[in-house]
């Protein structure tokens, strides 16, 4: 039996659109998650794509052919954690494309939920996802960890979509 996963490949410097083409061009399976954003120039404004994490592929594929996809120009290795490949799972991928393919980007309102909390999206797009609440500067987002990659995906969402779990400090004052 074949055991295929998700490793995470690390690219030389913008250059992960070419090397997911490149490997898709030879048969690989490859997802490189893209957002959009405006950016802002001295005298214009434009929508660019970019990678949502920088440097990182995802290819799926058997650990003895990692070897081969690094053949691919532009490709530097497979990132390691404590000694092993960096592998993502199926479900991890799922919530990465499921951000991406929302676009999520909305301004927060209203002030019942306190950084730090944990909290479940309860409508829109992003439904039943679970996160942290955190502030940086005057907006509050919800943190998604993905532990596979080690990288965090920070994600601006109304309040009325958010409902707060249970917090571990409440649980253990609960315990005493």
């Amino acid at each position: 039996m074949v055991d295929l996963k998700w490793y995470v490949m690390y690219t030389t410097s913008r250059s992960e659109k070419k090397v997911a083409d490149r490997l898709t061009e030879r048969g690989w399976e490859v997802y490189l998650p893209i957002v959009e954003e405006l950016r802002q120039w001295s005298d214009r404004k434009k929508k660019v794509q970019r990678p949502l994490f920088n440097g990182y592929v995802f290819v799926k594929t058997e650990r003895s052919k990692l070897w081969e996809c690094l053949q691919v120009p532009g490709a530097v290795k497979f990132v390691h954690f404590s000694g092993h490949h960096a592998t993502i799972r199926d479900e991890e991928l799922e919530l990465i494309q499921r951000v991406v393919t929302t676009g999520v980007a909305v301004e927060t309102d209203g002030s019942e939920i306190g950084p730090g909390e944990k909290v479940k999206v309860i409508g829109g797009p992003l439904q039943d996802m679970v996160g942290e609440c955190i502030e940086k500067g005057n907006k509050d987002y919800l943190l998604i960890r993905i532990p596979g990659i080690m990288q965090n995906m920070m994600i601006t969402i109304e309040r009325k979509f958010l409902q707060v779990i249970e917090s571990q400090k409440a649980e253990n004052l609960s315990t005493r």
